[in-house]
């Protein structure tokens, strides 16, 4: 069962396209159930987050998952963004079914990857971010057989 705001964010995504010329693009997927998610940021000067947008394919937990992240990182500096945890997405989305908790995951790996290709454009580091996976089951043990 879907929570209130999980189906509003389905039926009524934010941030949905394209930003052309953004400043970092990140796209994730899971080889396991089939989403696929980009994101892409328009980031100032001050490394302020001023718009950003998404494109997804997939479930209707991984279109309200990428809707919910984009709000929780529009206004925000890089440093904040990268504090944005697939729990803080579904706590701000009333929770999600356990079997869709990848979709937060996704959500949370777009965004880094995002800032991972912001970062790369202007020679810079974000502290804590990683090089992102493409697929968020890479290295991950196959005993997760239960999507």
């Amino acid at each position: 069962m879907y929570s209130e705001k999980v189906m509003d964010h389905f039926q009524n995504p934010r941030n949905v396209g394209e930003i052309a010329d953004a400043s970092g693009v990140g796209t994730v997927g899971n080889a396991k159930c089939g989403d696929i998610m980009r994101i892409y940021l328009d980031i100032d000067d001050n490394q302020v987050i001023r718009d950003v947008k998404f494109k997804t394919f997939g479930c209707g937990a991984a279109v309200a998952t990428s809707s919910m992240a984009t709000e929780l990182v529009k206004g925000r500096t890089v440093e904040e963004a990268m504090q944005i945890t697939n729990q803080a997405v579904m706590e701000a989305l009333d929770g999600l079914p356990p079997v869709k908790v990848h979709c937060s995951l996704l959500a949370e790996e777009a965004i880094h990857a995002a800032l991972w290709d912001y970062a790369q454009k202007n020679n810079i580091t974000i502290a804590g971010l990683e090089k992102p996976k493409s697929d968020i089951h890479e290295g991950v043990e196959e005993e997760e057989d239960e999507y």
